[in-house]
């Protein structure tokens, strides 16, 4: 085994995050002539394994333990760590959710291997893999090469590429025993580990209306939710509005908030810190809407408009009722 992908559940479907890390590893196998395997372990392992069946993989592993029904840190840690153990990857790939970072770095301190977190791309140079990392406050791109000894543990930052790219296939499903005694479990999960929350999942959304400092004042909001009502869209907002507390916690977007990847991503006022655009940055379009024409999210825009929110967006809801 060259790859291995390990899958993470999100409602009994893969997590967005990993269905990314798919697209990384298929395009590294493409690139240095590996295959690529995924290990599916959980409570829903039979829904992650069928649905990864669907795509170019060389094998799934279908990991079923009463011991991994519930998330916690110890019992994940110690099937990969025999998943490892016996198939040998080269390449252990994730996606860099909030479970991924609980688990994995007591996974490498296991392994006696570092985790190379939080990666956003890569590029095989001479048989050496590249992995680029984002580094003050993505001012500075810094380049890491695995000098150790294989395996190597990566996980890709959200939106480093498509879901839209993965490659279909018809792989086969394994049954993988993976035993152990429960007595190594010290540690319980809360509720499992979500990027969302239950009042509101703007992961799924295809539409949504992002509101940000920008809108002036909480008096204003009721324009942008106007705006998102009138185009079916859901409401979601940068830190500030939050902080401000113009919006509850759960419409956040961005480091501390939901990752989000919908068709169309509107951004009101935002001026587009970092710390948001992580979240929102796999949007398959972004519209801008900012009277700063210098705003940072503009870089980031297929489309933009400066001008004052206040004026433009009455115009626009009341043209496109």
């Amino acid at each position: 085994m060259d790859i291995l992908v390990v899958l993470e559940d999100s409602n009994g479907k893969i997590h967005r995050l990993a269905l990314e890390a798919i697209v990384g590893a298929q395009k590294l196998a493409e690139s240095q002539n590996l295959n690529v395997s995924v290990l599916a372990i959980g409570l829903n392992a039979n829904n992650l394994a069928s649905e990864a069946a669907q795509y170019e993989f060389d094998k799934v592993l279908k990991v079923k333990n009463d011991h991994l029904s519930t998330y916690s840190s110890d019992g994940y840690t110690e099937a990969v760590m025999q998943v490892i153990e016996r198939e040998s990857p080269k390449y252990i790939l994730f996606g860099h959710t909030y479970q991924v970072r609980d688990f994995v770095p007591k996974l490498s301190a296991k392994l006696m291997k570092p985790f190379l977190a939080d990666s956003v791309a890569f590029e095989t140079n001479e048989d050496a893999t590249v992995l680029t990392k984002q580094m003050y406050n993505a001012k500075l791109l810094s380049d890491m090469v695995p000098v150790n000894e294989p395996p190597y543990l990566v996980s890709f930052q959200s939106a480093a590429f498509s879901s839209d790219n993965i490659k279909p296939g018809n792989a086969q499903i394994v049954d993988y025993d993976i035993s152990f005694d429960h007595s190594i479990i010290k540690t319980q999960s809360e509720e499992p580990f979500k990027e969302s929350s239950e009042d509101l999942d703007l992961t799924s959304a295809d539409l949504i209306v992002s509101v940000g400092r920008g809108i002036g004042k909480e008096e204003n909001i009721p324009l942008a939710k106007e705006l998102a009502q009138v185009i079916g869209a859901d409401l979601s907002s940068s830190r500030p509005v939050v902080d401000s507390g113009w919006l509850p916690s759960v419409h956040q977007v961005g480091s501390s908030g939901q990752s989000v990847a919908p068709k169309m991503y509107l951004a009101l006022g935002i001026s587009g810190a970092i710390q948001h655009v992580v979240g929102m940055k796999g949007s398959k379009n972004i519209v801008a809407i900012n009277k700063d024409p210098d705003a940072p999210i503009f870089e980031l825009a297929d489309y933009g408009v400066v001008g004052d929110l206040l004026e433009i967006l009455p115009k626009l809801t009341e043209a496109l009722k």
